[in-house]
């Protein structure tokens, strides 16, 4: 992975594949904020809804460093670079990749219960200028399941086809692995993490502590978040994403202003 500068959008990323980078951290004067929708939307219409809160921001469509998708269903490997051909057109049309390489790191996953009818976008990220210093960097690390150096196919899953507690164990140290490969890609570590996103429908208990939650170490004071998703293709099982910001906001209808702190 290089780290690359983005300046118009006022974040380094870290090069992952063509549909998504590995992550994303603001330069020195700009912070990441990370939006969510109260309710998703589908991803174009999404999209539509970034541009206008970027504006309303007085920020350009180049300071989105984070999407984070919910799909109906796993994909097949087809069916996802099939997905991924017409969501890579939408970031061309806005002009995102820089030198030909996609900067805005991505999550996408498949909720088992009471999923969209359709991608749908459910958070996102952005840069923008620092009220105040910031004490701590602020990223997003885009989300990754249990494939072997990031590659989209069936013989890169680890442990594949297994669901034992044993093999979700091995599944989940080595996404622990790629997640800390990114934070020392982005000069980063742990202590740095405000929130951690699982998403699986497997129990955690058996591997949480000394899987995750050791080796999260000064994080793991903030928990982690489950989402019971699935991953975004089918057979593989565990996937996680990070991110450390100052502020958050929730978007209940139309474009909102107002940032929370928390």
């Amino acid at each position: 992975m290089q780290l690359i500068d983005n300046p118009k959008g006022h974040f380094q990323f870290l090069s992952g594949i063509a549909p998504y980078s590995s992550g994303a951290i603001a330069v020195p004067g700009y912070e990441i904020v990370h939006v969510t929708l109260q309710t998703p939307l589908p991803y174009r219409q999404g999209f539509a809804l970034i541009d206008q809160h970027l504006r309303a921001q007085d920020r350009s469509r180049h300071a989105l460093c984070g999407i984070e998708l919910r799909s109906p269903k796993p994909f097949t490997f087809e069916g996802f670079a099939g997905f991924n051909q017409g969501y890579q057109h939408v970031l061309a049309d806005w002009d995102l990749p820089v030198d030909g390489i996609n900067p805005v790191a991505r999550t996408n996953v498949a909720p088992e219960v009471g999923p969209p009818a359709e991608p749908s976008l459910y958070a996102f990220s952005y840069t923008t200028t620092c009220d105040t210093p910031t004490d701590f960097p602020t990223f997003v690390i885009a989300g990754a399941g249990e494939l072997r150096g990031a590659a989209l196919s069936p013989d890169a899953i680890v442990r594949a086809g297994e669901t034992s507690a044993e093999a979700l164990q091995a599944k989940a140290a080595h996404v622990m692995q790629v997640m800390q490969t990114r934070l020392t890609g982005l000069g980063t570590t742990w202590s740095d993490v405000t929130a951690v996103d699982i998403y699986t429908v497997h129990p955690l208990q058996p591997f949480l502590a000394a899987t995750i939650l050791d080796e999260m170490g000064p994080a793991a004071v903030h928990g982690i978040h489950w989402f019971y998703s699935r991953p975004p293709i089918v057979g593989v099982e565990f996937e996680m994403d990070m991110r450390a910001v100052r502020r958050q906001i929730r978007l209940t209808k139309g474009v909102s202003s107002c940032p929370a702190n928390q």
